[in-house]
C-alpha cells in the first residue's frame, strides 16, 4: 500500500513539475511587478508635481523607488528562511506591495488584482521573448496561453474599469417630493442671483510670501499687514518639514503672515463682514481662491468677504517626515488676528475702509477644516485665556453672529481635551453624501453641541447634500477628494457637476448670511424644508435639521436612563406593540454623534400582498404599535402660532430583533418557511445587501418610504390626527458608494441623516372644532402606514411658525 501511495506522489509531482514555472518565467514576472509599478509611481510624481508645482516632488517620489528596492532585498533577506516564493519574485513582491498600498489607499483587492495582471504579463512576455512559444512543452504553452489571456483580459478590464465614471446603484426613492405639492415656495428671487452693488477686489497681505506676488512683492502700502507669532499654536514646525516651510515661504511659525484677498461692494457702508478659510490640502496647491464664487456674489449683495490664506499650515509631501499635527487652533486663531486687523483698519481715518465695516455683523465661514476652524475662532473669541495654556491672554470679543460649515471635519483639535461648544450663535453646516474626504457627517455633531441661551433670536442648522461631494465647494479643488490623481479610483457616477454643487452652496449660503447679517427672515424656511426653494435648487434628494431659540423641549432623550422620563418633570413615555424600544447614543460612520435619541421600531410580519398597500394594514386595533409622550397640559404655552417638530430618521436595523437567535428556541421543529426567515434574520448585514444585490428578472424598485400617524390628544380627551407624510414621509437611509472597488465587494455606507418635521398646530386644530391646541396633553405616534420598520426621534418639542 505505502509502495503505490510513494508512486502516486511521484506521478503528481511530475505532472505539477511539467507546469511549474520556469526561471524566466520567474524572472519576467518579477521584472513585470517591478517595471509597471515603478511606472505608476513616476507618473505619479509627475501629475502631483505638475499639480502642485513643486519639482522637489518629483525628486521624493523617484527617491521612493530605490527604497522600496532595499526594502525589498531587506525583507527577502528577513524572511528567506520560511518564504516558499522563488527569490526574485518575493523581492519583486516586497517592492511593489508597499508602493501599490500607498498609490490606491490600501484597497486590498485593487492591489491583488494589480500584482496578479502585472505579474502574468510579465511572465508571459519573458517566457515568450526568451524561450519562444515553440520550444515551450504542451503543458506550459496551455499555461503560457492562459496567462496571457488572463493578464491581458485583466490589464483591459482595470482599464475600462478605470475609464467609467462610475456604476448605477438601486434606486432610491426622494421621499420629500412625494408631497411637495403641499409645500409653497419662497417668493422672489433665487438669494444666489447677484445683487445690485458692483464688486470691487483687491489683495492684502505682509510681504514676505516668496511665491504668491499678490501677498507679496505686489501688496500696496496700506494693505501691508505685520506678521503674527504662533509659537503658542503650532506645535511641530520643525524637522525637514519645519526647515522646508520655512525654505518654501520665506517666514517661519513666528513671523505667520495676515494675507487675504477682498471682494467688497463699491459703496459708503457700512456693510458687514464675512471671512471664508479654506481647509487641507496640499500647501503649494493654494486653496484661497476657490471661493470667488463667494466673493462675488456676497460682495454684489453688499458684504465684504474675505478669503483668508492659511495654505502655509496646510499639508505638504514633507510632512511624512513628521509635520504640523493638531493646528485647527492656529487656523481659528489666525482668524481672529484678521478680525483685529480689520477692525483697526476701521477706526483707521487714513485707511480706505475706514467706518466700512459693520462690526457689529460678522460672520466665520470654514470648509473641511476651516469648517472646524471657524467653531474654535468663536470659541477663543469669548475667552480671556487660551484654555490649553492660560498664561496666554486672547482677550478678542468681537461680534461674531454667525458661522457657516462646509463639509467640516470634528475635533481635530479640543480644548482642554473637550469638543468645542457654543452658545448663542446661529450655525449653518452643509455636507455632501459623495464625500470621499470627510465621508461622515461630522459637522452634525458640532450641531447638536450648539445651543442659545440669550434672548436674541438665533438659529441652527444642517443640510445634507445626495451626490455633492467634498472638493467642489471649492472650484480649485474639483472632482477629487483624495489627494490622489488617480481619479478613476472613484465612484463619479453618482456625484453632482460642480456647477450644480456650486449653485446649491450659493443658494444656502447667501441666504444663511441674508437672514443672520442683514435681517432677511424671508429665508428661514428654507432651512427647514428644502422645497421651499425648490425653484431655486438643482434636483436632488436632501436632508434638513434645524432648530431655533424659540424651540422649547419635550423630549431629548438626554436625562437618564429611564426610557419612561421626558426633560419636562411631568412628561412620560408609554409603548405599546413595539418591537424596538431604546434610548441610545447615534452613531456616525467615524464616531458618535455626541447625542441619544429614541430608536422605535414595528413589524406586523404582515404577507407581501398586504405591504404593497399602505392604507390596508389589516392588523387588529390592539395589535398596533404606538409611542406616547405625555405632559401637563399646562407646561407649554401653545397658541395659532406653534409648531410641533422633531427630527427623525431611518435606522436599517432588524425591526423584529426577537425573531432569532436567543430569543428562538432552536429545539423545536421549524417548518421550511419558518428556516428560511430565520436564516434571513440571521444573516450578516453584508450577506443581505448581496442577497439583495441578485439579478431578478423583474427591475428593482424603491423601497418606498415610510409613514405613520400622528395624534394629539387634549385635556378634555379630544383629538386630532394626521399623518407624518402631510409634511413628507421619512427619507429611507441613503446607501452610498465612494470607491468603484465597493460595487466588487457589494459595499455600501449609510449613516443616519436626519430631517426635521414641523406641523402647524392651528391648521390641524381645525380638523376638529371642539379640540384645543393650548391645552394639548400628550402626543401619539401610530404605526399604522407601514407594515415594519425602525425610526431614531430626536428632539421632541414646540416651537414657533415663521412670521
Amino acid at each position: 500500500m505505502k509502495k503505490r501511495v510513494k508512486v502516486v506522489v511521484c506521478w503528481l509531482k511530475s505532472r505539477v513539475a511539467l507546469i511549474e514555472p520556469g526561471q524566466t518565467a520567474i524572472k519576467g514576472a518579477a521584472i513585470g511587478l517591478i517595471v509597471f509599478t515603478s511606472l505608476l509611481v513616476f507618473l505619479n510624481s509627475i501629475l502631483v508635481t505638475y499639480e502642485i508645482g513643486d519639482p522637489w516632488y518629483l525628486l521624493f517620489g523617484l527617491l521612493t523607488l530605490p527604497v522600496a528596492t532595499l526594502i525589498g532585498f531587506v525583507g527577502s533577506w528577513m524572511t528567506k528562511e520560511i518564504a516558499k516564493i522563488p527569490r526574485l519574485y518575493r523581492i519583486a513582491l516586497i517592492f511593489a506591495l508597499p508602493l501599490l498600498f500607498l498609490l490606491v489607499f490600501g484597497e486590498v483587492l485593487l492591489i491583488l488584482s494589480l500584482v496578479a495582471v502585472f505579474s502574468l504579463l510579465g511572465a508571459s512576455w519573458f517566457s515568450f521573448n526568451k524561450k519562444g512559444f515553440r520550444r515551450l512543452t504542451v503543458p506550459k504553452k496551455v499555461i503560457f496561453c492562459l496567462g496571457l489571456f488572463v493578464g491581458l483580459v485583466g490589464f483591459g478590464v482595470g482599464i475600462y474599469f478605470y475609464a467609467v465614471t462610475g456604476l448605477e446603484v438601486d434606486p432610491i426613492e426622494n421621499a420629500a417630493m412625494l408631497s411637495v405639492d403641499k409645500v409653497d415656495t419662497i417668493p422672489g428671487p433665487s438669494p444666489a442671483e447677484p445683487g445690485t452693488f458692483t464688486v470691487k477686489t483687491i489683495t492684502y497681505g505682509s510681504g514676505s510670501d516668496l511665491h504668491r506676488p499678490e501677498f507679496g512683492k505686489n501688496v500696496t502700502y496700506n494693505f501691508l499687514t505685520n506678521p503674527v507669532n504662533g509659537v503658542a499654536f503650532l506645535d511641530n514646525w520643525k524637522g525637514f518639514s519645519g526647515w522646508w516651510r520655512t525654505r518654501y515661504w520665506g517666514f517661519d511659525y513666528k513671523t505667520l503672515p495676515l494675507n487675504g484677498r477682498i471682494w467688497y461692494p463699491q459703496g459708503s457702508g457700512p456693510f458687514p463682514l464675512v471671512l471664508v478659510v479654506h481647509g487641507n490640502h496640499s500647501m503649494q496647491d493654494y486653496s484661497d481662491p476657490g471661493y470667488d464664487y463667494l466673493g462675488e456674489l456676497l460682495a454684489s449683495n453688499g458684504m465684504i468677504v474675505v478669503s483668508v490664506d492659511e495654505n502655509f499650515i496646510n499639508s505638504s509631501w514633507t510632512d511624512i517626515f513628521s509635520g504640523l499635527e493638531k493646528e485647527n487652533d492656529a487656523r481659528g486663531w489666525l482668524l481672529l488676528e484678521h478680525l483685529k486687523l480689520w477692525h483697526q483698519w476701521n477706526m483707521d481715518v487714513k485707511h480706505p475702509f475706514f467706518k466700512k465695516i459693520d462690526t457689529q455683523q460678522i460672520a466665520l465661514v470654514g470648509h473641511s477644516r476651516g469648517g472646524e476652524a471657524v467653531v474654535h475662532a468663536a470659541m477663543l473669541n469669548d475667552l480671556d485665556f487660551y484654555p490649553d495654556d492660560a498664561t496666554i491672554a486672547l482677550d478678542y470679543h468681537f461680534n461674531i453672529n454667525s458661522l457657516v460649515a462646509i463639509a467640516p471635519v470634528d475635533g481635530q483639535y479640543q480644548p482642554g481635551e473637550h469638543k468645542s461648544e457654543l452658545k448663542d450663535v446661529s450655525y449653518f453646516v452643509i455636507h455632501g453624501a459623495q464625500d470621499a474626504d470627510v465621508s461622515s457627517f461630522m459637522g452634525s455633531a458640532q450641531y447638536e453641541r450648539i445651543t442659545f441661551e440669550d434672548t436674541r433670536y438665533h438659529f441652527k442648522a444642517g443640510l445634507y447634500i445626495y451626490g455633492a461631494n467634498h472638493g467642489q465647494f471649492n472650484t480649485s479643488w474639483g472632482a477629487n477628494d483624495t489627494g490622489n490623481p488617480f481619479l478613476g479610483l472613484l465612484n463619479l457616477k453618482q456625484q453632482l457637476d460642480g456647477k450644480t454643487q456650486l449653485e446649491i452652496a450659493k443658494v444656502y449660503i447667501s441666504a444663511f448670511l441674508k437672514a443672520t447679517l442683514q435681517g432677511e427672515k424671508k429665508y428661514l424656511p428654507l432651512f427647514l424644508d428644502a422645497r421651499k426653494g425648490r425653484t431655486w435648487l438643482p434636483e436632488t434628494i436632501y436632508l434638513s435639521q434645524f432648530e431655533d431659540s424659540d424651540h422649547k423641549i419635550l423630549a431629548s432623550f438626554e436625562e437618564d436612563f429611564d426610557v419612561r422620563t421626558l426633560s419636562v418633570k411631568s412628561g412620560k413615555a408609554k409603548a405599546t406593540n413595539l418591537s424596538v424600544w431604546r434610548e441610545s447614543e447615534i452613531q456616525l460612520k467615524w464616531d458618535k454623534k455626541g447625542s441619544r435619541a429614541v430608536f422605535i421600531g414595528w413589524d406586523y410580519e404582515l404577507e407581501d400582498s398586504l405591504k404593497e398597500e399602505k392604507s390596508k394594514l389589516h392588523v387588529p386595533d390592539s395589535l398596533i404599535a404606538s409611542y406616547s409622550l405625555s405632559f401637563d397640559s399646562s407646561v407649554f404655552k401653545l397658541d395659532s402660532t406653534s409648531v410641533l417638530r422633531f427630527a427623525i430618521a431611518e435606522s436599517k436595523e432588524d425591526s423584529n430583533p426577537k425573531s432569532s437567535g436567543k430569543w428562538v428556541d432552536n429545539s423545536d421543529e421549524n417548518t421550511n418557511d419558518s428556516i428560511e426567515k430565520d436564516s434571513l434574520d440571521t444573516m450578516e448585514e453584508s450577506d443581505k445587501n448581496e442577497l439583495d444585490n441578485v439579478d431578478t428578472p423583474e427591475e428593482k424598485k424603491a423601497e418606498p418610504p415610510l409613514d405613520f400617524t400622528i395624534q394629539l390628544v387634549d385635556s378634555a380627551n379630544q383629538s386630532i390626527t394626521f399623518l407624518l407624510s402631510e409634511f413628507s414621509p421619512l427619507q429611507r437611509e441613503i446607501p452610498i458608494t465612494i470607491w468603484k472597488t465597493d460595487f466588487v465587494k457589494g459595499k455600501s455606507q449609510s449613516e443616519k441623516i436626519f430631517q426635521t418635521f414641523s406641523f402647524n398646530l392651528a391648521k390641524f386644530a381645525k380638523l376638529n372644532p371642539n379640540f384645543s391646541l393650548n391645552k394639548i396633553k400628550s402626543v401619539n405616534l401610530i404605526f399604522d402606514q407601514s407594515s415594519a420598520g425602525v425610526i431614531v426621534v430626536d428632539n421632541f418639542g414646540f416651537g414657533k411658525d415663521f412670521q
